[in-house]
């Protein structure tokens, strides 16, 4: 194993998975509360090129208070890790 390669095993990976709309919103958006955290979360959904349509294709409605697992690594690939 090379000295990259144990660094790469030591970082923490972000879990993709299943989240909570808040929950998902607050771990990018820190020290507010959740509602002004999923606001503003909203605009960087709709202001990241293309991910809107991506999640909106995906069946995401939003009015859904989840994101699926595919629907939060569309968000982490367009956002990247929070």
């Amino acid at each position: 194993m090379t000295k990259s390669d144990a660094s790469l095993s030591t970082e923490e990976v972000f879990p993709i998975r299943s989240y909570g709309k808040g929950e998902l919103a607050c771990l990018y958006i820190h020290n507010v509360q959740q509602a002004s955290a999923v606001k503003e979360f909203n605009i960087w959904i709709r202001k990241a090129p293309g991910l809107e349509q991506k999640l909106l294709e995906t069946g995401m409605s939003r009015s859904a208070r989840r994101y699926t697992p595919k629907q939060v690594r569309l968000i982490v690939e367009a956002l990247g890790e929070p």
